[in-house]
């Protein structure tokens, strides 16, 4: 006999275990491809010696690698949120839309890693651009290297709609696990989209102050998927 499907409540702990590896692997991805990378490069902006100049090629190249294994780490994030979703969505039609725009997602951060390996590979020409100004860097970016650049940009939009279906989708958890932390990272997710919109807008239109909102990414980055795991993680018995 054909077993019986599983019940509200395995579908529930099945999906917010889910959420909960998500939110774990984002941590760690934000860590690589956000909150590393800008240290970096503000480091070499106030103390430019060593590795950490803005005249070294390595730094140049040690960005990018992180930024690279901060993608796909981002990458499989998204993957296990949209699972989770998709689990849900068996038992609440509220997280299909989410696991929908997840997928959209998914693809936007494949080009993004496609734009990290462009940026790997022509180090030396980007460096001899930003030339000491970590505020040229989208800049010579987008003129040194388009094809980075507008892949990474493209691939950023769509991984941008991909965290519009996360926001959506987490709120939904938090009103479904009655879970305050959930929603308030899921408002933190949503800051953070907000915060992501300007430097990237800055690939095709320059205007002053850009780079200023970079600074709140590496703390709604933190916040955002840490909270999530703190409301969505199985809890001891």
């Amino acid at each position: 006999m054909a077993s019986a499907p599983p019940s509200p409540t395995q579908q529930d702990q099945k999906g917010r275990y889910r959420i909960a590896t998500g939110a774990a692997v984002g941590l760690a991805g934000a860590l690589l491809a956000i909150v590393l990378p800008i240290a970096f490069l503000l480091a070499a902006a106030y103390a430019p010696t060593g590795f950490l100049s803005l005249h070294q090629t390595g730094l140049i190249e040690a960005t990018a690698l992180l930024i690279l294994a901060g993608a796909i780490l981002f990458l499989i994030s998204l993957f296990l949120y949209r699972r989770g979703f998709a689990q849900l969505r068996k038992v609440d039609t509220r997280f299909s839309v989410a696991s929908a725009l997840c997928i959209i997602g998914t693809v936007g951060f494949l080009l993004i890693l496609i734009a990290a390996v462009v940026i790997i590979g022509s180090a030396n020409s980007l460096l001899t651009c930003i030339n000491g100004h970590p505020t040229h860097a989208l800049t010579c970016l987008r003129s040194g290297e388009p094809l980075g650049a507008y892949t990474g940009l493209v691939g950023f939009w769509l991984g941008w709609i991909g965290g519009v279906g996360l926001v959506l989708g987490l709120s939904a958890g938090s009103s479904r696990f009655h879970s305050r932390p959930i929603g308030l990272g899921a408002a933190l997710y949503g800051v953070l989209l907000i915060a992501l919109v300007g430097p990237f807008i800055a690939l095709v239109v320059t205007f002053p102050g850009v780079e200023y909102l970079l600074l709140l990414a590496p703390i709604l980055s933190i916040l955002a998927p840490s909270f999530v795991y703190g409301g969505s993680r199985p809890r001891a018995r």
